[in-house]
């Protein structure tokens, strides 16, 4: 959309009132309205007019509607698509957010973007310039669109499930081709290297499960349900013959063609007593894949009896993490297992009767229609078993996959059930709200002008009364799910002594009865958590600053870990390793940029230490091929416990050397973290190829994914793909010293000044204004948009 097209008086349809849209100097948007119906209208207005593009293809890609648009390229995800779509019963899902009035919410919201699309409609000009590059049109929602797409759940662990059943089947495979008895248990243990698990546990292979049964192409499906739409020429050319290449994803997650493959976050609240202010501090940073535009959309909602600002996603009502003049709250994610793979055994005569039970019953087949741009519709079947969706069949083995995930269950909209967290004034009510969260797992601290903070889970986590979940299960009902855990015995905390809380997604259940409950086993690394607890429990009182600084942390655990097994320098020969030595003797572990230690270590660790590590794990490839890229954990420990596993050391910190001096120049004194670790926001379209969109970046930046600062980049280029977009910094109480920044910018405009404004910011770790009070909003506001409601005849 141009950004001179755009009015600043609106008549709007629908609207009861006058409202406006105030945007800060920021991109921030201030919306206030004269109720809460007109303010959630509002709110999807707003979303539609800065991320029109953006949410539309959200809406398509969740409903199985790309290929309309796109082709018979699409076909294949919009099939997977529209295998995990909520198909329960309307009633019971708007009930179960226990948030009154949820569906005149949501049909407000959805009728806040109608209105931008009708305006669209009448002034094509309006229109994001996406829409006329790929000759497509942006298509109306209904609330029922909101809740029933559940594919961007981040509920876990069904992937690792199966990658621990497939290297268990190749163990197996790999005996009988020896000529030995499988060990079982030996290669569940040489699993551990792929994935840790916490707490202690003996992994059990269920009865009845044979593991080689598991193949190489049984979550495609799934993947391309889950998978972002790329925009590849040939995947745009692609004509109905060419469809089924179209039907994978790559180690990244983009759909890929077939030709003949960690997200978490950080939070921390701080008890006034541990404060330099006196006041509660809450920080946050949620970690995601980087993109252009960002995932997440911060925004300011004001109605009588409401006033709450903060972020959340731009398809989505309300706002997850924030405050709201009160209480500030934030989350992250709390990787507790919420689905399965089950193996359904199906009949000889019948591939579609498959055993449960006392016999065989049929799976439930769905027939539907999809419309293919350029084609004929095209009809697609869908199979579901009692415990959910087919992702695929094996017909020779007679083997039928489903998943059992908790977003099939009513309630389970991600994230919709923040619009009743957001208005808690109490850690008790808040808790009492997240009794109706689903997914994504998460835990959410909190802080409030009473000076109380609080750590509470929030998650439907299932009963599996014959399994762990830590590998796929017979479907034949002896491995059937039995309900859901009580919310109220969810892990929580409130105003500990110790006077702060902190998360990182680790292993953090409480010693006692909790670490018996199954809610799962696979956690992120604790190095982040343990860095955050460490500078809170004995650093000087935190204020804002410090807890900004703590955001853009790049001090290295693993590094110091590594670097502790290294001899001094002079007891080697003059040389690459000598060199090597002597520049990480001296190193203080932070992962900074121009600092040629930093640039070793991580070049080191990655593409050589790494790498030799996983080497001495196993003699066959497709073993080894299984382990990448290592768990950091188990690889550390191995490191601190065998010697022949520190006998990798020097060897490959030479080769390391050697491999800098090629990449950075012969001078170590110019090796520079930044030159290599970088961040790239491309947009999706330019990504393809296709020309008049942009690419921001290269941006340097510090730290790896093993920092506070979690910079996840990818091993080959140095490109960073997951982390902190967004930063939250909130001293609780003095509401307009608030800060955030959403790299790289709050616009999904390309055409907009708040498309990349952010992006300086946010590489170096800083934040931006986010103003509360109705003076300070007024004194940042540079453009103001009017609305007013149609007149009645």
């Amino acid at each position: 959309m141009a950004a001179d097209r755009m009015p600043d008086d609106i008549i709007l349809a629908g609207l009861d009132g006058p409202a406006e849209i105030r945007i800060d100097g920021h991109g921030l948007a201030h919306l206030r309205a004269g109720s809460e119906a007109d303010l959630f209208m509002l709110q999807g207005f707003n979303a539609a007019r800065d991320r029109l593009w953006q949410i539309d293809l959200w809406r398509k890609r969740g409903l199985g509607l790309l290929s309309a648009d796109f082709g018979p390229g699409y076909l294949a995800q919009d099939r997977a698509a529209r295998l995990f779509l909520y198909r329960g019963d309307m009633a019971a899902e708007w009930a179960a957010y226990g948030v009154p009035g949820l569906e005149g919410i949501v049909a407000a919201f959805t009728r806040g973007i109608n209105a931008w699309i009708a305006l669209t409609e009448a002034d094509p000009g309006l229109l994001a310039p996406e829409f006329h590059a790929l000759g497509t049109r942006p298509a109306r929602w209904a609330p029922e669109d909101v809740v029933r797409i559940r594919s961007h759940a981040l509920v876990r662990n069904l992937t690792s499930e199966v990658m621990r059943a497939r290297l268990l089947g190749r163990a197996r495979a790999l005996a009988r081709e020896q000529g030995r008895a499988a060990d079982d248990a030996a290669a569940l243990a040489l699993d551990l290297v792929r994935r840790s698990i916490a707490p202690a546990h003996e992994i059990r292979v269920p009865d009845g499960l044979d593991p080689e049964d598991i193949g190489a192409r049984v979550l495609d499906d799934f993947l391309l349900a889950t998978a972002p739409v790329s925009f590849e020429p040939a995947r745009l050319a692609a004509n109905l013959d060419e469809a089924p290449r179209w039907s994978r994803v790559d180690a990244e997650g983009r759909v890929m063609a077939v030709m003949a493959a960690a997200e978490g976050s950080n939070n921390w609240v701080v008890a006034p007593g541990r404060t330099a202010t006196g006041r509660p501090l809450l920080a946050s940073d949620p970690h995601r894949h980087y993109a252009l535009p960002s995932l997440r959309y911060a925004v300011h909602l004001t109605a009588p009896g409401l006033d709450v600002i903060g972020a959340g996603e731009p398809a989505i009502p309300g706002i997850s993490l924030g405050h709201n003049g009160h209480a500030a709250f934030a989350l992250t994610i709390f990787p507790a297992d919420q689905e399965d793979l089950f193996v359904c055994e199906t009949a000889a005569e019948d591939p579609l009767l498959y055993r449960h039970g006392d016999g065989y019953v049929p799976m439930t087949v769905v027939e539907e229609t999809i419309p293919v741009k350029g084609c004929p519709d095209q009809t697609v079947t869908l199979h579901f078993t009692v415990h959910g969706p087919v992702i695929f069949r094996d017909t020779d083995r007679r083997r039928a996959f489903a998943v059992r995930t908790v977003w099939s269950e009513p309630g389970a909209a991600p994230y919709l059930a923040g619009l009743g967290c957001m208005r808690a004034r109490t850690p008790e009510a808040y808790a009492a709200a997240l009794g109706h969260w689903s997914v994504p797992s998460t835990n959410h601290v909190y802080a409030d002008m009473d000076g109380r903070i609080a750590w509470i889970v929030g998650a439907k986590l299932p009963l599996r009364p014959a399994s762990d979940g830590l590998l796929p299960v017979p479907g034949d009902g002896r491995y059937d799910w039995s309900g859901f855990q009580d919310p109220a015995g969810l892990p929580r905390e409130i105003d500990p002594p110790r006077g702060f809380i902190a998360t990182a997604n680790e292993m953090n259940l409480p010693e006692g009865p909790l670490r018996a409950r199954g809610f799962g086993f696979e956690w992120l690394e604790p190095f982040r958590a343990d860095r955050i607890k460490a500078v809170l429990a004995d650093g000087p009182p935190h204020d804002p600053a410090a807890a900004e600084a703590l955001q853009g942390d790049v001090f290295s655990i693993p590094a110091a870990r590594v670097c502790g097994h290294l001899p001094a320098p002079e007891t080697t020969p003059a040389g690459d390793l000598q060199d090597g030595l002597a520049l990480l003797a001296g190193w203080d572990h932070h992962l900074r940029l121009k600092t040629p230690a930093a640039a070793l270590f991580e070049i080191w660790w990655t593409h050589h230490l790494r790498p030799a590590l996983l080497d001495r794990m196993t003699d066959d490839p497709a073993l080894r091929r299984m382990l990448e890229p290592g768990d950091v954990e188990t690889l550390l420990d191995r490191l601190d416990t065998d010697p022949a596993a520190r006998a990798c050391l020097l060897p490959t910190l030479g080769q390391a050397v050697a491999d800098c001096r090629r990449r950075f120049g012969a001078d170590p004194a110019g090796w520079d973290w930044g030159r290599f670790h970088h961040a790239l926001f491309v947009h999706p379209l330019a990504e393809a190829g296709i020309g008049g969109f942009p690419q921001l970046g290269p941006l340097p930046v510090g730290g790896s994914g093993m920092t506070v600062m979690n910079t996840t980049y990818r091993p080959t280029d140095g490109r960073l793909v997951i982390g902190a977009s967004f930063r939250m910094v909130i001293d609780v109480g003095n509401w307009d010293a608030a800060r955030f920044v959403n790299g790289p910018g709050q616009s999904g405009d390309p055409t907009s000044p708040h498309l990349a404004d952010h992006a300086e910011d946010w590489a170096r770790a800083a934040t931006l204004p986010m103003p509360y009070s109705r003076a300070a909003v007024d004194a940042a506001t540079v453009t103001t948009i009017r609305l007013r409601p149609q007149a009645r005849a």
